[in-house]
C-alpha cells in the first residue's frame, strides 16, 4: 500500500532500525536514533540492490518518488542507478559526453552492473590509474592506435604486462560500444593485436602429492588463530571452488536439509551447486553456532557485516610455513581436479562439472547445475574420505 505524508510523519521510533515500504521498492528506513531514510531495493542481473535517495525530512514523500522513477527509467534501459550515480560522481567536470572518459565511464554504468565487485574493482583501477590519464582528454573519435599503443606502453615498462594486455581489452571493449552508441566509427586498440609483449603464464601453486597434501591437512589442524580462517582452509580443501566465492559464502545459499550449497559461480555468472559432504556438514554447524547473526558463514571477527578476506587465508597458510610457490588457496582446486583423476579415477566430466567449469556436451549446450548432480554428490564424499585417510597418514 502507498504511504502518505501524513503517516511518513508520523512513524513512530522504536528500540530498533525498521523499515516501512511504499510501492515498487521504495522503503522508509526508520532508525532507533530517529533519523529516517530513503532506500530503493531493485534487481539488476539476477543480483538484488539498494539505493540510497536521501534523508526525511530534507527529501519528502514525493521528492523520493520522484527519483524512484528516475531510477526505474534507468533500470528499463538496462542501466544500474548505482553505477550511475558512480559515474556522475567520477567523471571530471571537464570531460564531455563524447571525451574518452566520458564514454569509459558511460560504459562502466551500462556494462558492468552484472559482473562481480572484483571484477568493477579491477576494472575501475585499470581505467583510472592507466588510460583514464592518458587518453581519457581525448574524443574518443580522434584516437588513434599509436596513442592507444602509448598508455599500455607505460603500463609495460612497470614491468605489468598481464595488466597491459587487461588494459588493451578494456579500451577495445569502449571503443566498441563507442561505436553502437555513435560517437567514434573504428576500434584503434584492435589494430594493436601482437603489439604487446607477452605474458609470461603464471600457475597458482598447488599440492599434487598425497603425502605433502597429508601433511599441509596435519599442519592445519595443529595450527593457531582464527577459527573462521581455519575452517574456511578446511572447506576451501573440501568445496575446492573459487577463493572469492568461498569467502563471502552466505548462510542464504546453504540448504541443510538437502545439503547443497547453490549460487551463482563468479566467473560464469551460472548457478552452481556444491553438495555438502559429512566433514563438511560438521564445519558448518559449528561456523552456524558462532555465527551471532551474521549473513556471511566466514564473518570478520571484526565486523560481523563482512566477510573474511581472501588474505586471510594466505597469511594462514604462511603462518604454517608453507610458501607461495608451494600452495594458494586458488591452488586447491587443481590439488583436487588432478588427484580425483588420477589416484581416485573419477569421471573428468564429473570433476569439471563441479568446478563449475564451462562445459559443453556433444550438442554444444553449455554446462547444467544439476547435470551428474547424484554422481557429483558421491564424488564429493569421496573426496573427504580420501582427504581424512590423507591426514591420518593411513595411506602411505
Amino acid at each position: 500500500m502507498a504511504l502518505t505524508e501524513q503517516q511518513v510523519a508520523a512513524l513512530e521510533i522504536k528500540n530498533k532500525d525498521y523499515k516501512v515500504s511504499d510501492e515498487k521498492g521504495l522503503q522508509l528506513l526508520v532508525k532507533a536514533n530517529g533519523k529516517k531514510f530513503w532506500r530503493l531495493r531493485y534487481w539488476i542481473a539476477s543480483k538484488e540492490k539498494t539505493l540510497s535517495l536521501g534523508k526525511y525530512p530534507e527529501v519528502t514523500l514525493n521528492d523520493a518518488r520522484a527519483e524512484q522513477q528516475e531510477a526505474l527509467a534507468l533500470l528499463a534501459r538496462g542501466v544500474d542507478p548505482s553505477l550511475n550515480r558512480q559515474l556522475k560522481k567520477t567523471i571530471s567536470p571537464h570531460a564531455e559526453l563524447d571525451s574518452f572518459e566520458g564514454v569509459s565511464r558511460e560504459w562502466f554504468c551500462v556494462r558492468m552492473g552484472n559482473k562481480s565487485a572484483t571484477h568493477q574493482k579491477r576494472t575501475q583501477s585499470i581505467l583510472d590509474n592507466h588510460l583514464l590519464p592518458v587518453l581519457g582528454r581525448y574524443t574518443i573519435s580522434e584516437l588513434t592506435p599509436v596513442m592507444v599503443l602509448e598508455a599500455l606502453r607505460r603500463i609495460e615498462k612497470t614491468g605489468a604486462i598481464e595488466t597491459a594486455h587487461r588494459a588493451k581489452n578494456i579500451a577495445s571493449l569502449i571503443f566498441r560500444f563507442g561505436i553502437v552508441t555513435e560517437r567514434c566509427e573504428r576500434d584503434p586498440a584492435d589494430a594493436l593485436r601482437g603489439a604487446l609483449q607477452i605474458a609470461k603464464k603464471s600457475h597458482h601453486a598447488a599440492i599434487v602429492d598425497p603425502k605433502e597434501l597429508g601433511m599441509f591437512l596435519r599442519a592445519l589442524d595443529d595450527s593457531r588463530g582464527c577459527f573462521q580462517v581455519a575452517a574456511a582452509l578446511k572447506l576451501a580443501v573440501l568445496f575446492f571452488c573459487r577463493p572469492g566465492e568461498l569467502c563471502s559464502l552466505r548462510w542464504e545459499f546453504i540448504n541443510f536439509d538437502k545439503r547443497l550449497i547453490e549460487f551463482n559461480a563468479s566467473k560464469t555468472n551460472q548457478p552452481h551447486i556444491i553438495p555438502i559432504c559429512e566433514q563438511a556438514l560438521v564445519i558448518l554447524r559449528e561456523l552456524q553456532s558462532i555465527a551471532a547473526g551474521s549473513p556471511f558463514v566466514f564473518a570478520s571477527p571484526r565486523a560481523k557485516t563482512r566477510p573474511i578476506s581472501m588474505d586471510a587465508l594466505r597469511v594462514r597458510m604462511r603462518g604454517m610455513g608453507f610458501s607461495k610457490d608451494e600452495v594458494t588457496t586458488h591452488g586447491f582446486r587443481a590439488t583436487a581436479r588432478t588427484l580425483l583423476d588420477e589416484e581416485l579415477g573419477y569421471s573428468s566430466d564429473w570433476i569439471e562439472h563441479q568446478l563449475a567449469h564451462t562445459v559443453r556436451d556433444p550438442n554444444g549446450r553449455a554446462y547444467n547445475r544439476t547435470k551428474h548432480l547424484p554422481q557429483r554428490i558421491e564424488m564429493m564424499q569421496g573426496w573427504a574420505d580420501y582427504l581424512d585417510r590423507l591426514k591420518s597418514g593411513s595411506i602411505k
